[in-house]
C-alpha cells in the first residue's frame, strides 16, 4: 500500500469515528447533565480516560522526561481543548437539547477554516473546500432556520456559551495543528485530558458541586459511553486527524454530527426533528462530499 493510499484510508476511518462517536455523544452528554453535576461529570470524564490513555502510552515506552520543554503547550491544549470548551457545553447542555447543541456545533467549521488561515501551518482552502463549506452552512442554516428546529426554543444564554465553547475548541484544534509535539499520540490526548479533567474538577467543587453528586444508573451508563468512546476513541481520531488533516477537513464533523444528533435525540430522548432538519442533514451530507472528495491527480505527460 502506498504512503498516499494508507493516508487515505486512515483519514476515512478517522472522520467516520469522529462523525459516528461524536454524533451520538451528545445524547449521551445530555443524559449525563440531566443525573450528575456537569462540571464533576465532564471532570470525571477525562480524569478516567486521560490515566487510560497515558497508561497505554507508558507500555508503550512514554516516560514524563519527554514532556520537558512541552509542557506549556500541553497546557494551553488542555485549557482550550478540553476544560474550557467542554466547560461551557456541559453547563450549556442542562437547557439545551442534544439535537440543538449539536446544531449550534456546527459553526466550528467555519471557525476551523478561519483560524487555519494563521500559524506555521497555515492552510489557504481551495475553491472546491470553500463551495463544500458554503453548502455545508446552507445545511445548517435550514436545520436552525426558526419554524425548522428546536433552537429559537431555547434560552439564548446557554446558546451563546456554546458558541463560545466552539470558538475556543477551534483554536484549541489550531493551536495543536500548528505546534507540532513530539510525543505519541496517546500521550499528547492522555496529558490534555488529565489537566482538562483536574481543572473541570476543581471548578465543580468550587461551584459547590459536590454536594449533588449522586450516583445513577443512567448518570453511570452515560459516563463509561463518554469515556470509552467519545474520550479515548474519538479523541485519538481527533488527534491524528489534527496533525494530518486540513482545517477544511477536520471542520467537516461539525456538519456530520448535528444530523446524526437530531436522529439520536429524537429516537432516544423524544427530541423532534422536523422535515427543514431532515432537509439540512441531507445538504450538509453533500458539503461533507465535496470537501472530502479525493482529487484525482494526472500524470505527467512524457515528452521527447
Amino acid at each position: 500500500m502506498t504512503p498516499e493510499a494508507r493516508h487515505r484510508r486512515l483519514l476515512v476511518l478517522c472522520l467516520a469515528a469522529v462523525y459516528l462517536i461524536w454524533g451520538t455523544s451528545y445524547m449521551a452528554t445530555r443524559v449525563g447533565v440531566m443525573h450528575l453535576p456537569p462540571l464533576l461529570f465532564a471532570g470525571a470524564r477525562f480524569l478516567i480516560s486521560g490515566t487510560l490513555l497515558m497508561a497505554v502510552a507508558v507500555w508503550r515506552g512514554f516516560r514524563p522526561a519527554q514532556l520537558a520543554g512541552q509542557w506549556h503547550h500541553i497546557v494551553v491544549m488542555s485549557l482550550l481543548g478540553i476544560a474550557a470548551c467542554n466547560g461551557l457545553q456541559v453547563w450549556a447542555m442542562q437547557w439545551v437539547q442534544s439535537n440543538t447543541s449539536a446544531l449550534l456545533n456546527a459553526s466550528c467549521a467555519l471557525w476551523i477554516v478561519v483560524f487555519g488561515l494563521f500559524g506555521a501551518r497555515a492552510h489557504r482552502p481551495s475553491a472546491r473546500e470553500i463551495t463544500g463549506l458554503a453548502i455545508g452552512f446552507a445545511g445548517t442554516a435550514l436545520l436552525i432556520a426558526p419554524g425548522g428546529g428546536t433552537a429559537g426554543h431555547t434560552p439564548l444564554l446557554p446558546q451563546l456559551a456554546m458558541l463560545l465553547a466552539c470558538v475556543i475548541w477551534s483554536l484549541g484544534t489550531i493551536y495543536m495543528r500548528n505546534h507540532s509535539l513530539q510525543l505519541d499520540l496517546f500521550a499528547l490526548m492522555g496529558s490534555q485530558m488529565l489537566l482538562g479533567g483536574l481543572w473541570m474538577m476543581l471548578a465543580g467543587m468550587l461551584w459547590g458541586e459536590m454536594d449533588l453528586w449522586r450516583w445513577s444508573r443512567a448518570g453511570s451508563l452515560a459516563l463509561a459511553y463518554l469515556v470509552v468512546f467519545s474520550a479515548c476513541l474519538a479523541y485519538l481520531a481527533y488527534g491524528w486527524l489534527a496533525r494530518h488533516a486540513t482545517p477544511a477537513q477536520v471542520g467537516t464533523y461539525s456538519y456530520v454530527n448535528p444530523a446524526l444528533a437530531s436522529a439520536v435525540g429524537y429516537v432516544g430522548l423524544g427530541e423532534r426533528m422536523s422535515a427543514m432538519q431532515a432537509a439540512g442533514a441531507a445538504v450538509i451530507l453533500g458539503g461533507v462530499l465535496m470537501v472530502n472528495w479525493p482529487v484525482s491527480v494526472s500524470p505527467p505527460t512524457r515528452t521527447g
